[in-house]
């Protein structure tokens, strides 16, 4: 298991993941697949305000492709009245 931070790499074992995840440092198995994320990581604001105006953008997309879907099924309805 690996430690990794910018260029660092260290090896270590079960014993210090613990630690050096504290410290910051990305937890990588021997095939290279992440374990666990290292703590304290900050996403620069730019970079998060990019992905809420994505999401907003695609929420808006979703809406307007699901209304004709709404108005044409309920257009179909027939409503009874109660006796």
């Amino acid at each position: 298991m690996k430690a990794v931070k910018g260029n660092k790499v260290y090896t270590i074992d079960d014993a210090l993941k613990k630690r050096y995840q504290d410290d910051g440092y990305d937890i990588m198995d021997d095939s290279g697949n992440v374990v666990a994320y290292g703590r304290g990581k900050t996403v620069p604001y730019e970079a998060y305000m990019a992905v809420v105006k994505e999401r907003d953008d695609l929420k808006a997309r979703l809406d307007a492709l699901s209304e004709p879907a709404e108005s044409s099924f309920s257009e179909g309805k027939t409503t009874r009245k109660a006796k």
